[in-house]
């Protein structure tokens, strides 16, 4: 049972710590793209490419986690766990977010009410991830469930902290972004409150991105390798 596990989740788990640097290469890019139109720097442009970018985030983020789930809740012979329990129904919001903050990003990006369009991107994105924040740690939840093992490892306890800390993180930020993104909307200062609610956005998604490759990789260590059966001994 345990080989069967590992070599299961091997190839997903490889993926999703792939995805999760790809989370925090789009947190980074989100950021910068904030300050340069904080400063002053074609805000008109740069602020819907990082509306856009950090759209696509969303759905890399929202598929890494998905697939993950996919992996470790159809093992065979495994009881299925309904989607409530483990919060997975969250996630389908970071791809419906993720798309409609691309499109809203595009359409700013054109001219088409660029600060209305980014504030409400922004209010969205703090939205979805308000409604997500504990899929990282109900993922932690499962892998532990699934594992089997009679002790978790020193990775494995490091990972689930980080997931439990990256819960609180993501909706505080989830938070903060929309009510920056609700008065960017309303018309105070939004030139300096949008931009400044993609900042926290694009620093939680490091935080996520880095707690959920964490839980990955520290989970793929601490889980034990089967011993390779000997050879029959021939009298």
């Amino acid at each position: 049972m345990s080989s069967t596990y590992t070599e299961a989740t091997s190839g997903p788990g490889a993926a999703t710590a792939y995805g999760g640097l790809a989370d925090a290469i789009g947190g980074i890019a989100t950021i910068v793209l904030a300050i340069v139109a904080l400063g002053g720097v074609r805000p008109e442009i740069v602020l819907p490419i990082a509306v856009i970018v950090f759209g696509a985030t969303l759905l890399i983020q929202g598929g890494t986690m998905l697939s993950e789930y996919a992996s470790i809740s159809s093992p065979v012979g495994a009881t299925s766990a309904s989607s409530e329990q483990f919060g997975v129904g969250g996630l389908s919001n970071l791809f419906l977010v993720g798309v409609a903050g691309i499109v809203l990003g595009i359409l700013a990006l054109v001219g088409i009410a660029t600060g209305p369009l980014a504030a409400i991107s922004v209010i969205a994105f703090g939205t979805a991830l308000l409604l997500s924040s504990n899929a990282v740690r109900h993922l932690s939840m499962l892998q532990t469930s699934r594992s089997g093992a009679p002790r978790a490892g020193n990775g494995e306890i490091l990972a689930s902290e980080l997931a439990s800390g990256s819960a609180s993180v993501q909706m505080l930020a989830g938070l903060a972004a929309m009510v920056l993104g609700v008065l960017a909307v309303a018309g105070i200062n939004p030139n300096m409150l949008t931009p400044a609610a993609l900042i926290v956005l694009g620093g939680t998604i490091i935080v996520t991105g880095s707690a959920l490759a964490g839980l990955v990789i520290g989970f793929m260590r601490s889980t034990p390798t089967p011993a390779r059966a000997r050879p029959p001994v021939t009298p």
